[in-house]
């Protein structure tokens, strides 16, 4: 029997046992009067036959239990009456745990697949919240008698609590309520009612009891925090409300929103102001994307028209206008700027000597908070023989002033693939080498395939699954060894970039001496709040991860510079949904979201949408009809799970997915928006419109034609439905 008619089985089921119950009126054995009136023959029958007695009452109390029926409370009185306070407690605790944890597992098994697609985004936090503390959760709710326990039991079978901690935690937490009902039960012929049972003190009693394990783990956070202060000495002064550590994106956001707020902040940074981004990343790389672009269009004259184009150029003029670019955006991130807004700009080392002290080259500043933003340099490999020659990453890369004639890149991500077509379309020779199968190995294979085509077009040697072994030097002659598939592969080259990853910068300024936790990944370990282990020390962009994009080290500065600062009034988690990224190869790749390859590996299951830019009519204008948009939704609805878009200016286009995504609108909206005509931007209507023709109501519409041919006044209507005004998004979602 497959699952979808076992559930329809087990509804059956249940519908069957709660419709007798109703219809023969078996409730009105579950009632306080009738259990008085019959008590003496009850106790009579337990008492000839216990064992039966027995058997019979718990599996009434677990079948009650079990499907939410009224009653429960009457047989736990019953329990008390009957069996004594010892031997009724132990019935009725064990019964009632069996049977609402069966109510939990038919919960789960009907209605939480359900729940959790149809309402995921909504109740991804609970969920997180559920799996880290789901079993103090439940213990406040079960010693508290307001809480219907049966609504419990449903309501936690859609959360992720692992079944044997719904069990044990019931079990443990339903014990007082059900020890002062089975004590009653003792009493029964006194009572008069249910209500009575239940003091509103005692009510009290038990809400300070649940809350209490939230309580204590409370004050053994604050003990913890204590205990890791211990050995330092907080100043009864500080300079500062916040110091923070490196002036790269993360650092100088939280600067500026400290000061926004009135705070007194130092900005500490040894090298330049505006970090990797500004000096060695984003970007001079984007001005040199941009330079060979330009050369990759003189190449494509036909393409536009034109017969020949030839462009004469200096490659240390190319290098010169980089500087230029950097020198442009240089005062955006400046000392001056930063210091009209209120910001102290200290240069030098930084040396965390406490967690309330920060050393720059002899002089200590005290702080209340502060913030590390160190950001991350270039992964080198131990390739032997790589360390005896002068080896270029995406740090110096920049001081080169002649063109290397034969250039291998090692790497085949997103730094790795932007250098190597640039450089290749300034005319190196480019070897890229890459010991994964695929080039971009984040993104779905077809895309790493588009990229891969496209850089052989162009004349570069593109190797996957070559491991990079040695670098050897021979007659001045440089060669990289490489295997592949079990043989040795050479390449001889003049100069060799490594691109393989970035590694945070976590040591050397302090937080080793401390005692600052570091994660399995070597950034530095940061709770939702990106709090470190020192409540007063806070972390944001790469040395804290888990992206390393400059965008997400500004939105990770706000949590940081705001929790640092306000946290003793209000605190905020770090908030990663609808975190985008692009790469600048061309054709351009940009994603937000999950793409087809996350979606399988974490069994998430989505409808597939794909509009061929091809068919964009600015697109085929500009002669960039390449690519695609990829939508994944969940099924059976316009909710975007994710978009990958591949094409020009794909990291422009993507935002209108990400506005999207981050604020709940699906397909439908995106269809209903008027996009400026000719534009790219169409693309992302287009492929919502793919998605409506989809998932258009197609016996609706054969209904609509049979109308319309009979207000023509025909007798029979047409046997095909008309698609001519569902192509390319024209059906609105109105």
């Amino acid at each position: 029997m497959n699952q979808k008619k076992m559930r329809a089985a087990i509804i059956a089921l249940i519908a069957i046992f709660i419709v007798c119950f109703f219809y023969f009126d078996f409730g009105r054995f579950f009632t306080l009067d009738y259990f008085k009136a019959q008590q003496q023959a009850l106790q009579d029958y337990y008492a000839a036959n216990p064992v039966l007695t027995l058997s019979i009452y718990m599996g009434s109390y677990i079948a009650v239990t079990a499907l939410s029926l009224p009653g429960a409370a009457i047989m736990t009185l019953a329990a008390g009456a009957l069996f004594g306070n010892m031997a009724g407690l132990f019935m009725v605790s064990f019964a009632s745990s069996i049977g609402a944890t069966l109510a939990f597992f038919v919960s789960r098994f009907l209605l939480r697949d359900y729940v959790q697609n149809k309402f995921g985004d909504k109740l991804r936090a609970m969920n997180t919240g559920v799996e880290k503390d789901g079993a103090f959760y439940l213990f406040t709710l079960r010693l508290v008698p307001v809480f219907p326990f049966f609504v419990i039991n449903l309501a936690m079978g859609l959360t992720p609590i692992k079944t044997l901690a719904f069990y044990l935690v019931s079990q443990v937490g339903m014990l007082p309520g059900t020890f002062v009902y089975v004590n009653a039960g003792t009493q029964i012929g006194k009572l008069e009612s249910l209500q009575g049972i239940l003091s509103p003190e005692l009510i009290f009693s038990f809400a300070l009891l649940g809350v209490f394990p939230l309580v204590a783990r409370k004050i053994i956070s604050l003990v913890k925090a204590r205990k890791i202060y211990q050995s330092f000495s907080p100043p009864k002064n500080y300079d500062y409300n916040l110091v923070v550590i490196g002036a790269g994106s993360a650092g100088l956001v939280s600067a500026y929103i400290a000061a926004m707020v009135k705070a007194k902040v130092a900005l500490i940074e040894a090298n330049k102001m505006g970090g990797d981004c500004l000096n060695t990343g984003c970007v001079p790389s984007k001005a040199l994307i941009r330079s060979a672009k330009m050369l990759s269009y003189a190449k494509r004259a036909r393409d536009f028209g034109l017969n020949r184009t030839t462009v004469d150029f200096d490659f240390d003029k190319v290098m010169e206008r980089v500087q230029r670019v950097i020198k442009k955006v240089e005062p955006h991130d400046s000392v001056e700027r930063y210091t009209r807004f209120g910001v102290d700009c200290i240069k030098g080392y930084a040396k965390i000597t406490s967690p309330f002290t920060v050393e720059v080259d002899g002089r200590n500043f005290t702080t209340r908070n502060i913030i590390v933003a160190t950001g991350a340099r270039p992964f080198v490999p131990q390739i032997p023989g790589l360390d005896k020659i002068k080896y270029l990453t995406s740090d110096n890369i920049w001081e080169i002033r002649q063109l290397p004639k034969r250039l291998v890149v090692l790497g085949g991500g997103p730094i790795g693939s932007e250098l190597t077509q640039a450089f290749a379309r300034l005319g190196s020779e480019v070897t890229q080498v890459e010991m994964a199968p695929h080039l971009m190995g984040r993104e779905d294979p077809e895309i790493s395939e588009m990229v891969i085509e496209k850089f052989m077009s162009e004349g570069i040697n593109v190797l996957t699954n070559h491991r990079a072994k040695e670098v050897r030097t021979e007659n001045d002659q440089k060669v990289l060894i490489c295997e592949h598939d079990g043989r040795d592969i050479a390449i001889e080259f003049d100069e060799i970039l490594v691109a393989v990853g970035r590694v945070a910068n976590t040591s050397g300024f302090g937080l080793e001496d401390i005692g600052v936790e570091l994660s399995p990944r070597r950034t530095i370990e940061t709770n939702e709040l990106l709090q470190t282990n020192f409540p007063n020390i806070f972390c944001a962009g790469d040395v804290a991860g888990p992206y390393q994009f400059t965008h997400t080290a500004a939105h990770q500065a706000w949590y940081a510079s705001v929790n640092a600062l306000f946290g003793k009034i209000k605190t905020f988690k770090a908030n990663y949904n609808a975190i985008p990224w692009a790469t600048y190869t061309d054709p351009e790749v940009a994603r937000v979201g999950l793409n087809e390859l996350e979606a399988g590996e974490q069994n998430i299951p989505y409808e597939k949408t794909v509009y061929g830019i091809d068919d964009l009519d600015r697109a085929i204008a500009d002669s960039e009809d390449h690519g695609f948009v990829k939508v994944l939704t969940k099924p059976g609805t316009d909710k975007i799970v994710g978009v990958t878009i591949v094409g020009a200016h794909a990291g422009d286009l993507i935002s209108e997915y990400i506005l999207a995504m981050r604020h709940g609108l699906g397909l439908n909206k995106l269809m209903s928006t008027i996009h400026i005509y000719p534009t790219l931007a169409e693309a992302n209507k287009y492929a919502a419109g793919e998605w409506k023709k989809e998932h258009r109501p197609k016996k609706l519409l054969a209904w609509v034609e049979r109308y319309h041919t009979w207000m023509r006044g025909k007798r029979r209507p047409s046997n095909q439905v008309s698609e001519a005004h569902s192509e390319r998004g024209v059906m609105t979602s109105d």
